[in-house]
């Protein structure tokens, strides 16, 4: 039987030894950054929606919603084509330096106007350099380690920098709590963040600078390699469409994800204006982030049920009851528009969401061709961060400032119900069951709309 203690001896091959002084420079490059991530998205959220001075409408937390996901959506996909063509260690030092940057003028902008166009230019800005950090990480960390300890630093570092974006987001949150000063504490908040983003981008700057890559130049122009990238994208859509599993897959979690939006956005709403007769916004956001809390907790036990399930089922079965489990949870719990059914039905939509997210991941893992995986899984960050965005969008139009509609609720559960049965009666009955060897860890709840 393994030793219980073994993975933590593994982690520490990679904290220790001087042939590893740039992993350990990269890593608290990484975990200062991403320190302040949660730090600022908690501070983003407060600003737009639970400041008492502002009224949190749809369109406000549409808004907020779009400046968090677009960078994903969009940016994302040509993040690689940069990274592939300038220094790494660059990437990762002026990319903070702009973040320190940006986040000092939204400071200057939050003390000084109630301007909300250049506060979300800024802060767009601001989250779609971290998309080229992030991948830049990842990019330059064989660089730093031996191939013997690759496998060991892909697990600990992504990892404890989630562990660090929580971190981030709870001492945000718990400022806001405390202080209750309005703009000041958003702003201390920001400031505090721009100087993390800057003392992350020294530990880069300390770095060599070619030694995180790449290690050649690329033989097609910039222009060119942008093109490229929009035709990976639209030749991975077609590759999935000729895979019927992975193709049905991801569109059941397109509408999945849609829905799922839609019952966020509600839920804030809620919390804020009507769960809050008292218009508090403190009170508001303790009580969005107990139910993100709530359903983070359904996605970890999504994540655990989901491998035992798939060994007596087959994993498209399990996929379209998720889908029609979602359907049943909204109906029976969400028009109630009572707290403790809303904390329920969130348990479970979250605990059906991550069962559909592991079983996609898997039929698509499966499906596909191994040429093609890595367009298709751009199509599926974009389709899955996309499908969010959308969603918002449809809440700034549809929903009341309170967030009370049966209307929308009945529309969501219809939605989740057509899109398990039209997945259902397409799944080919002959086909053989996929099963997964080991449970799959939940996505971080800290930013529930990321994959």
């Amino acid at each position: 039987m393994r030793h219980p203690w073994k993975g933590f001896s593994a982690a520490r091959t990679v904290l220790s030894g001087p042939e590893l002084h740039w992993f350990r420079l990269l890593l608290a490059t990484r975990l200062v950054g991403q320190f302040a991530d949660g730090a600022f998205q908690v501070a983003l959220a407060s600003y737009v929606v639970f400041e008492p001075q502002k009224a949190a409408t749809p369109a406000a937390v549409a808004q907020a919603f779009a400046v968090l996901l677009l960078p994903f959506t969009i940016a994302g996909p040509f993040a690689g084509v940069f990274l592939d063509r300038w220094p790494r260690r660059q990437v990762l030092a002026w990319a903070n330096a702009l973040r320190a940057v940006l986040l000092v003028v939204l400071t200057l902008i939050v003390l000084t106007t109630s301007a909300t166009l250049p506060f979300y230019i800024c802060a767009l800005a601001a989250i779609s350099a971290n998309r080229f950090i992030l991948a830049g990480l990842s990019a330059a960390l064989p660089h730093t380690v031996s191939a013997g300890q690759l496998v060991v630093a892909n697990a600990f570092s992504p990892t404890a920098g989630t562990m660090a974006t929580a971190a981030g987001g709870v001492v945000s949150f718990v400022v806001h709590l405390v202080v209750r000063s309005g703009n000041w504490s958003t702003a201390g908040v920001l400031l505090s963040a721009a100087c993390l983003y800057a003392t992350a981008g020294l530990f880069a700057f300390a770095i060599p600078r070619t030694l995180l890559g790449p290690a050649d130049s690329p033989g097609l122009p910039l222009r060119a390699a942008l093109g490229a990238v929009l035709g990976d994208v639209a030749s991975g859509a077609r590759h999935v469409l000729e895979r019927r599993s992975a193709g049905r897959a991801l569109g059941a979690m397109a509408v999945s994800r849609f829905c799922f939006g839609v019952v966020t956005i509600m839920t804030l709403l809620l919390y804020r204006n009507y769960f809050n007769p008292a218009a508090d916004p403190q009170r508001g956001l303790a009580g969005f982030a107990f139910a993100a809390v709530i359903s983070g907790l359904g996605f970890g036990l999504g994540a655990v049920v989901t491998p035992f399930v798939a060994r007596r089922v087959r994993l498209e079965l399990w996929l379209g009851s998720c889908l029609l489990l979602s359907a049943v949870t909204g109906l029976v719990f969400l028009p109630l528009f009572r707290q403790v059914p809303l904390l329920i039905g969130a348990f479970l939509l979250g605990t059906a969401a991550q069962g559909q997210k592991v079983s996609t991941d898997t039929l698509v893992q499966r499906s596909v061709d191994d040429d093609f995986r890595g367009r298709v899984f751009v199509l599926y960050d974009m389709l899955y961060n996309g499908s969010f965005v959308l969603a918002a969008a449809v809440s700034a139009a549809s929903l009341p400032v309170t967030g009370v509609s049966t209307g929308m609720v009945v529309a969501v559960c219809a939605a989740y119900a057509l899109a398990g049965l039209w997945y259902l009666l397409g799944v080919r009955t002959g086909r053989t069951a996929v099963t997964l060897p080991q449970p799959i860890p939940a996505d971080p709840p800290t930013t529930p709309a990321v994959r």
